[in-house]
């Protein structure tokens, strides 16, 4: 704009900016070929991704919020739909593929719809007419985990895991999952920080197992010491079990040889005194938090009692939470109310290293899954598909509420969406027909992911939806059956929390017209001594130095 023949500048024109439908066309592609990069994944035959780090590390996995977390995607736009497989991986823990892959629909859907003459906002407001009504169509659809909810739990974790951990070990993880969910839960409330998973490198991965209890990186320190100690009544002691050291440089003066023998012995009563402090309180296990005297150690070990020292302060919280004890700051309080018990001690070393498994713990708050495994690939992608499942085994105990799977409720949302359309007229129900196809981009997904028709597939579950709403694909045969009746089933929470997040996304990319990207500050070209921290190319007074 010019007054007086003179530019007048609103922007800084070292910024970069782009306007109009060239912004929402880049925003949209962006978004778009993120949806792209994890397509693939979706699906019990969904493709895996190899991610190598810039040191070499490699990652197989097909489970999407890791796929685009560690891609460290640059695009603003990119990284809104990025924030909606990270909000769905904290929130429900699966349904992050499927998010996405919505995000990429709708917005691929409204580019059509602008093409064809429809205003962004009209689309804004009919995609959120359609979310809402997603949502109350989802949670009509949804069943009650019933009286076998431990049954119902297992399939929730099984679909979870399919595709992302071995067909033949499927139920296995599945129900280690659900006993460690159900082991912790305390009035419907799961907190995951209480399962703790320990990976074990070199074994089968059918070995990997659930200890209603807690493993620990520790030993005890003979290692003549007995394997396995039943019953153990177990003290944490949170103090140093050695000599107090003094608090400032002391001096002995010593005269005499007898001086020296009379203060060694004075210094192992006072270490033996500790000792039996636990002896007395009936304790035969002793985990301590910091030093322990090997003096000390090996009283112990003579009476039969387990030691070891160092134990980290989060393992030292998971004992007391497994067993009931209480830590010890002052081991002249300790008593038999203090210590904690559990059915079994047992150790697995090799020399002086390894695990010791707290076994049979009653009532424990804090429990162990030990994962095993040939490689660390193998081990770490083991690891990603019980993260999903534990996540969704505790959105289905605290919400009691799954729906069915394999793209059963899609369809039948999609259906309802295209009825509920008409109602709202305008150019609105446009959009919410353009949600609905959306919507149905996902079991066409899984079915383009397992070799199959993907047209074949829509029509026959639409037919088959007339009859039965549960209605989903079956990818070994791509037959339309009733997905309830197969076990495959998901948490209503993931597929609400998918709407919710997905459409919000395209919504947001859909809102902006306008993009100001400044440039990258050059401080990165600027020589270590004339950055903000140096004066004159100096170092820059100290604060006691300014008057």
């Amino acid at each position: 704009m010019e007054k007086g023949g003179q530019p007048i500048i609103i922007v800084d024109p070292r910024k970069e900016q782009t306007k109009g439908k060239e912004a929402l066309s880049m925003n949209i592609a962006a978004a778009k070929a993120v949806a792209s990069i994890v397509k693939s994944t979706l699906g019990p035959r969904g493709m895996d991704k190899m991610l190598v780090n810039p040191i070499g590390d490699i990652a197989i996995t097909n489970d999407g919020a890791t796929i685009l977390h560690d891609m460290s995607i640059e695009h603003p736009a990119a990284k809104m739909v990025v924030e909606v497989a990270e909000s769905l991986e904290s929130s429900a823990g699966d349904g992050t593929t499927s998010a996405v892959v919505l995000t990429g629909s709708l917005l691929e859907k409204a580019e059509s719809l602008i093409e064809s003459g429809v205003h962004p906002s009209v689309i804004v407001k009919g995609y959120r007419l359609a979310a809402e009504k997603a949502v109350e169509l989802f949670e009509n659809l949804a069943i009650s985990t019933g009286e076998n909810e431990k049954d119902m739990l297992v399939e929730v974790a099984r679909t979870s895991i399919t595709g992302k951990a071995s067909e033949k070990y499927n139920r296995m993880i599945a129900e280690l999952c659900v006993d460690a969910i159900l082991a912790i839960r305390e009035r419907g409330i799961v907190d995951l920080k209480d399962v703790i998973i320990t990976k074990d490198i070199g074994g089968k991965i059918e070995d990997t197992e659930f200890v209603e209890g807690i493993v620990i990186d520790k030993v005890a320190l003979d290692r003549e010491f007995p394997l396995k100690i039943e019953n153990p009544r177990i003290a944490l002691i949170d103090t140093p079990m050695e000599v107090a050291k003094t608090a400032n440089k002391a001096k002995l003066q010593i005269s005499t040889y007898g001086d020296i023998e009379n203060f060694v012995k004075q210094e192992e009563a006072a270490l033996f005194e500790m000792a039996d402090y636990v002896i007395r309180a009936g304790a035969n296990a002793v985990f301590c938090s910091k030093g322990m005297d090997d003096k000390i150690a090996a009283y112990l070990q003579e009476r039969g009692i387990y030691a070891t020292r160092r134990v980290k302060n989060e393992d030292m919280q998971h004992l007391a939470d497994a067993t009931g004890g209480r830590p010890i700051r002052n081991i002249k309080e300790l008593t038999g109310k203090e210590l904690g018990n559990a059915g079994l001690l047992e150790q697995e070393r090799d020399g002086d290293q390894g695990k010791t498994y707290i076994r049979a713990c009653k009532g424990a708050k804090s429990v162990s899954i030990v994962l095993r495994g040939g490689t660390e690939h193998v081990v770490d992608n083991l690891q990603r598909a019980i993260d999903d499942a534990l996540k969704v085994v505790k959105c289905a105990v605290e919400d009691g509420k799954v729906v069915a799977g394999g793209g059963a409720s899609e369809i039948e949302v999609a259906l309802g969406l295209r009825a509920y359309a008409p109602g709202i007229g305008g150019r609105e129900q446009m959009a919410i027909k353009a949600f609905a196809d959306a919507l149905e981009e996902i079991p066409k997904t899984i079915a383009r992911n397992a070799g199959l028709d993907t047209i074949n597939t829509i029509v026959n579950l639409r037919a088959k939806h007339a009859e039965n709403k549960y209605a989903g694909l079956n990818i070994n045969t791509g037959a339309a059956e009733d997905m309830l009746e197969k076990g495959v089933v998901d948490p209503l929470r993931v597929k609400v929390n998918a709407i919710k997040a997905g459409s919000e996304a395209a919504v947001m990319v859909l809102r902006v017209d306008d993009i100001l990207r400044a440039q990258r500050s050059d401080m990165q070209d600027v020589k270590p001594e004339h950055m903000a921290s140096t004066y004159d190319g100096m170092a820059a007074p100290q604060l006691n130095m300014r008057r």
